[in-house]
């Protein structure tokens, strides 16, 4: 299980294009203060036993898509616990029809328990040439 998140920021739980906004916006704002707060840019995740880097496509991927729900918000504001504690499901082909996916051979599924917002998903990519692996996306699937 992962720690409980910090309540301090107010997130919008509309379905508003202005809501949806004002989540990337605090998406946003959270990678450019974890990436200060964290200069290595990367956790070491216990499943995989390696660690899990932010780059840019994390930044760009995440909050396009968890930026649509409030829970996804919600669990991108518990990155450390999600980076660390997610474990490894399945790894399946990167889509070669997808720009943001070019750069990665494979796509390892990865799943982590948040109290208080269900099961989130952690899509970790690994580079074709350095094996490096990246943090792609996180969303979370629900209760």
């Amino acid at each position: 299980m992962c720690k409980e998140q910090d309540n301090t920021i107010d997130v919008p739980m509309g379905i508003t294009k202005e809501d949806t906004e004002s989540r990337k916006q605090i998406i946003l704002d959270f990678y450019r203060k974890w990436k200060q707060e964290n200069p290595s840019q990367r956790k070491y995740n216990v499943s995989l036993k390696d660690y899990v880097n932010i780059r840019n496509v994390s930044i760009t991927e995440t909050s396009f898509r968890a930026s649509k729900t409030y829970l996804s918000t919600l669990a991108v504001l518990q990155l450390d616990a999600i980076l660390t504690t997610a474990r490894k499901t399945k790894i399946v082909n990167a889509k070669a029809n997808n720009k943001n996916q070019k750069p990665f051979n494979k796509m390892i599924l990865m799943e982590c328990d948040l109290p208080g917002i269900g099961l989130v998903k952690l899509i970790v990519g690994i580079k074709r040439k350095s094996f490096e692996k990246v943090q792609y996306c996180i969303t979370a699937i629900g209760i």
